[in-house]
C-alpha cells in the first residue's frame, strides 16, 4: 500500500509552518527516520492517530505530531532513538513523549488494548521505507474508544468522532464490525 494520505499530510503540514512561522517543515523526516529506527531494532509498533488515518482516508487531514502504539515502553530502543536525532521529553504512566528531527512531536503509547492492532498493522511504504500503520477497522474502534473517554479534552473527542464517521463514510462496510456500545456512540452525533 502507497501512503498518497501521508504525502497529502506532508503537503498540509508545511502550509500550516508556512503560515505559523514562516518556515517550512513536515514530519516527513521524523516519520522516515521513527520507521527505519523501529525496524532495525525490531520494536513492534502500529502508527496510530492521526497519521494513520492520513493512511486511510483520501480526504486529507493534518495533525502535528505523530502517535505510535508499542507493546511496552521498555521496548523502545532509546539509544537507536537519540542516535537518529530523537530526544527523550518525559515519561508518564502509560506514555512516553520524544521529539524527532525538525522538533516533530512523537509520543508512544504502551495500551494493551492496542496490542492486537499492533500484531495485525499494516505496512505502507513511504519513499522505500515500510512503514507500520494501524488498520482501518482497528483505527475506526479505536476512534471510537477514543471520542468517548471522558478523561480526554471535549476538543479531542470531538475530532476523534469525526474522524470516525469520516471513515464509516468512505468504508461503509466498516459498521458491520461495530458493536452496539460503538452504533451507541455514533448515534449520538448530530445529524
Amino acid at each position: 500500500m502507497v501512503a498518497r494520505g501521508i504525502t497529502a499530510g506532508f503537503l498540509l503540514d508545511r502550509q500550516w509552518h508556512l503560515m505559523t512561522d514562516g518556515m517550512e517543515g513536515t514530519k516527513r523526516s521524523a516519520l522516515l527516520a521513527l520507521a527505519t529506527v523501529l525496524a532495525q531494532a525490531g520494536t513492534s509498533y502500529a502508527i496510530i492517530g492521526g497519521v494513520a488515518l492520513q493512511a486511510h482516508r483520501a480526504e486529507p487531514r493534518t495533525t502535528l505530531d505523530i502517535d505510535v502504539a508499542v507493546k511496552g515502553l521498555d521496548t523502545l530502543p532509546r539509544s537507536d532513538l537519540q542516535s537518529a536525532g530523537f530526544t527523550s521529553r518525559g515519561r508518564f504512566p502509560h506514555s512516553e513523549n520524544w521529539r524527532g528531527p525538525d522538533e516533530v512531536p512523537v509520543q508512544f503509547t504502551e495500551d494493551q488494548a492496542l496490542v492486537p492492532a499492533i500484531e495485525r498493522a499494516i505496512a505502507i511504504e513511504i519513499e522505500g521505507v515500510s512503514l507500520r500503520v494501524i488498520g482501518r477497522s482497528d483505527l475506526l474502534h479505536e476512534k471510537l474508544r477514543a471520542g468517548a473517554d471522558p478523561a480526554r479534552r471535549r476538543s479531542k473527542r470531538l475530532q476523534d468522532l469525526a474522524d470516525a464517521q469520516g471513515l464509516l463514510e468512505e468504508t461503509p462496510e466498516l459498521r458491520a464490525g461495530l458493536s452496539e456500545a460503538e452504533r451507541r456512540i455514533l448515534n449520538a452525533l448530530p445529524p
